[in-house]
């Protein structure tokens, strides 16, 4: 670990050697690693919430870039590569994430579902910067992303949420709604019941909120917010369940074999994606265009689009939203950008040599 000088916040300066002297810079020979437990102390949710907001406006305004994800399927899971550019008055920073999705990883190997790192190098001349563990980034940046659309695609008066899917990212999402509306009850709805239970226990401690595991998806019909994170490869949100007024944060599908929300409902709904490119082949969106039920021209807008202003959030009460979020890597390299500069004012993380 090295001792660095601090000065400002280091998570809005711009990037490299035009950095303000109070502000230390990294020795160009070496590669900071950081940890999971090392990231979780640098950044709080609402961090995420203003990095992700940020990278978004940047993209409206055509100063950040991503292009869609590439997968490698193997026998039991797969590998995702997402890669993201910001670029601001200081230069460009660059990130490059690998995951791996291996559902079957906590019953059978007592390992997380996702596993992975991101790469984050100088966009000028590609020097190395930084290499993270990725999963509390992966985490917290995707349930960044379903504030901001509840935030400007939930009705104001939201109440009820269900959260469907009671993993790493059924935690998180509850936090995003919960950030994003004055929340008074949510359910939590997963196939394991047991892991329904634990996980509203656990949010009921943690967002002190009235939180109940169901047992069945008869909670939606009474729900103002709706999110599905699951693995499900087969659609269990119908448009029968969905109530006029209602949002819907579709987080699951981040492949195409995953398949959460039913053709019908897109056709329902006013569609909001994060990528329509990536959304169109991985998301749940591919599975209405397949079924015929939605085209391209269908989708109304991007996040970036409504978050920037130049398309509008929810225009009336009655309409069902619908966010279809496959998680970009422009929301990887906001927060992994975050990260690195309060590591380096906070002196956290390892050094390696690459010469």
């Amino acid at each position: 670990m090295v001792t660095l000088t601090t000065g400002a916040d280091p998570a809005s300066a711009p990037l490299g050697d035009g950095e303000p002297s109070g502000h230390a810079i990294a020795p160009q020979d070496s590669l900071l690693v950081l940890s999971r437990a090392e990231i979780a102390r640098l950044l709080s949710f609402s961090d995420y919430v203003d990095a992700v907001e940020g990278a978004l406006r940047a993209a409206a305004a055509g100063r950040a870039t991503a292009p869609p994800a590439s997968a490698l399927h193997v026998a039991d899971g797969s590998f995702h590569a997402k890669a993201g550019a910001l670029i601001d008055d200081g230069g460009t920073v660059v990130a490059i994430k690998l995951n791996g999705n291996f559902p079957g990883n906590p019953a059978a190997h007592r390992l997380p579902t996702v596993q992975g790192v991101i790469y984050l190098a100088d966009g000028r001349n590609g020097r190395p910067l930084a290499l993270m563990d990725s999963i509390e980034v992966t985490i917290n940046r995707t349930g960044a992303a379903t504030a901001l659309a509840a935030r400007h695609l939930a009705r104001p008066d939201s109440h009820i949420a269900t959260i469907c899917g009671a993993g790493a990212q059924g935690r998180i999402q509850a936090v995003a709604v919960a950030a994003a509306a004055k929340l008074e009850r949510v359910h939590v709805w997963d196939a394991r019941p047991e892991a329904a239970d634990a996980l509203a226990a656990e949010l009921a401690r943690e967002l002190r909120l009235d939180v109940r595991a169901s047992r069945d998806l008869a909670p939606v019909g009474d729900s103002d917010i709706v999110v599905t994170c699951t693995s499900a490869r087969r659609a269990f949100l119908t448009r029968s369940l969905i109530r006029p007024g209602t949002f819907v944060a579709a987080i699951g599908a981040d492949n195409d074999d995953k398949s959460e929300i039913d053709p019908t409902l897109f056709a329902s709904a006013r569609v909001v994606v994060d990528s329509l490119e990536q959304c169109a082949k991985i998301g749940d969106l591919h599975h209405a265009l397949e079924a015929g039920t939605v085209t391209l021209g269908d989708v109304d807008a991007t996040l970036a689009e409504i978050v920037a202003g130049s398309k509008p959030g929810r225009c009336d009460n009655h309409e069902i939203t619908l966010f279809d979020s496959t998680g970009l890597g422009l929301h990887d390299v906001a927060a992994a950008h975050a990260i690195y500069r309060r590591a380096l004012a906070q002196g956290l993380g390892t050094r390696l040599a690459l010469n």
